[in-house]
């Protein structure tokens, strides 16, 4: 494989677990320095220590919960003083419950907002501008296949996730003229601490969402990310649902149990 990443700098928020974790491990087995952003110094440090072990790529690792605006505008403006970013993966993001619209918990929904919207728009404003100078820049959103299509109780979730979708389009077409590539690669169900999140960390729910069948894995996720951004500069793949064999949308799973 034709390694076009190894050497520049991927800056991936939410960075702590799941996919995003993984996609840094994999990117430092590519030479790909990294700037980790996360809430939790001690998974930060935990995963930095990781890498490093295994890895000669440079880590940075800061915290910084991308809900707050002014934060990340002072905590981009001193990563972006030292370094370079060629890489932004807006990861961070999250679901919440699985109420019906009407019996929803508006806090959770300010959660959601907050995190999977203006999160993304937040770094995405900090980062971008600094990158339309660069021979080469990729901005990868994470969204959903229920972003597409929406499923029962998902409500919330699924309109965040319409939102990147729509966002990625805006970039896209924004950049026009640029070299920063923009794509926004769409999961369906894949087994990290996703459910646990949704359901507040009830094990016998988060559990039962991936019996019967075999999910995607963060690993998964992460080699799909891995192709999208080791592409020739000319290449833009702007949009790729990827979901598991059983899973056909986001509603439809056929399992065995």
């Amino acid at each position: 494989m034709n390694n076009y990443i190894e050497n520049k700098t991927a800056l991936i928020t939410g960075a702590t677990s799941g996919i995003g974790k993984q996609v840094a491990k994999t990117l430092a087995k590519m030479n790909t320095n990294l700037i980790l952003v996360g809430r939790d110094v001690t998974k930060l440090e935990n995963l930095k220590n990781e890498i490093i072990k295994n890895s000669s790529v440079e880590v940075e690792i800061f915290q910084l919960d991308v809900r707050y605006k002014d934060k990340v505008k002072t905590q981009m403006a001193t990563i972006l003083e030292k370094h370079t970013v060629d890489i932004l993966i807006n990861n961070a993001g999250l679901a919440l419950g699985l109420d019906k619209v009407d019996e929803g918990d508006i806090e959770q929904w300010e959660d959601m907002i907050d995190t999977n919207v203006k999160g993304l728009l937040y770094m995405s404003r900090a980062v971008i501008p600094q990158m339309r100078a660069l021979d080469t820049a990729h901005v990868i959103n994470i969204g959903s296949v229920a972003g597409k299509i929406s499923y029962p109780n998902g409500n919330v979730y699924c309109a965040t996730k319409a939102a990147v979708h729509s966002l990625g389009e805006s970039m896209n077409i924004d950049l026009y003229g640029t070299n920063v590539k923009v794509t926004t690669v769409a999961p369906g169900a894949v087994e990290t601490n996703f459910a646990s999140t949704r359901f507040s960390g009830d094990e016998e729910k988060s559990q039962a969402v991936y019996e019967g069948y075999t999910p995607l894995s963060a690993q998964d996720i992460a080699d799909t990310i891995l192709n999208v951004l080791n592409t020739p500069k000319h290449v833009n793949i702007q949009y790729l649902d990827i979901m598991p064999t059983a899973q056909r949308n986001p509603y439809t799973l056929f399992k065995t149990q």
